[in-house]
């Protein structure tokens, strides 16, 4: 099964994903122990308090806390604040109980939207242009402010990151109008502008004089 990562769309990315994990020793045991070693804090999300959150009867939950589904998602990858949300809503008592974990998380330093941000940066940057990476950021509920900062980083190294995914794609300049469009679509489709497209082909066609 693939996991939910909704910003890894490329179907060639999620393929070499799966096969790495294939790959892999299991680490389930581990995972276990990570998840034990961290429960010493507030028991926000265990089924009592979470009763006491929700301001109702006691109410047996199946399956794990609300808190231990909560760290294992966040032992696998970083996730921003509402990306969690959304992927925790379903398992939770009510909204007041979320907000808590979600505070508490945030307290403990195990939930960090900055490093959320940084973190899908590094691993888009090498395949996407600036303006697809922000929109990504925004709809994970980075602040503008957070994504400007890493704008203005991302833009000091767009042309290199875009020359790589056109040689590696194309490698030499379009001989025509219709080569030039289907060029001009694949670098536009990864969030490149056609400014930069143009500056990779003008340099293309310096290194063949």
């Amino acid at each position: 099964m693939i996991d939910d990562e909704p910003f890894e769309t490329d179907p060639e990315e999620i393929l070499e994903r799966l096969a790495a994990r294939k790959k892999q020793p299991s680490t389930q045991g581990s995972s276990h122990e990570f998840i034990r070693s961290r429960s010493s804090g507030p028991s926000v999300g265990g089924d009592n308090n979470n009763d006491a959150l929700a301001g109702r009867p006691g109410k047996t939950r199946s399956g794990p806390s609300l808190k231990a589904r909560a760290i294992q998602f966040l032992s696998r990858r970083e996730h921003s604040r509402q990306e969690l949300a959304r992927k925790l809503a379903p398992h939770a008592q009510s909204e007041t109980e979320l907000d808590a974990l979600l505070n508490w998380l945030e307290q403990e330093k195990w939930l960090s939207t900055e490093r959320f941000a940084r973190s899908l940066l590094n691993r888009r940057a090498s395949k996407l242009g600036t303006q697809r990476i922000l929109q990504e950021l925004r709809q994970h509920g980075v602040s503008e402010e957070q994504a400007l900062d890493l704008r203005a980083e991302l833009e000091d190294t767009e042309f290199e990151r875009a020359k790589q995914v056109w040689e590696k794609k194309f490698n030499q300049a379009p001989a025509d109008a219709k080569e030039h469009a289907r060029q001009y679509r694949f670098m536009a489709s990864r969030g490149f502008s056609g400014r930069v497209l143009q500056q990779i082909i003008a340099s293309s066609q310096q290194d063949d004089d």
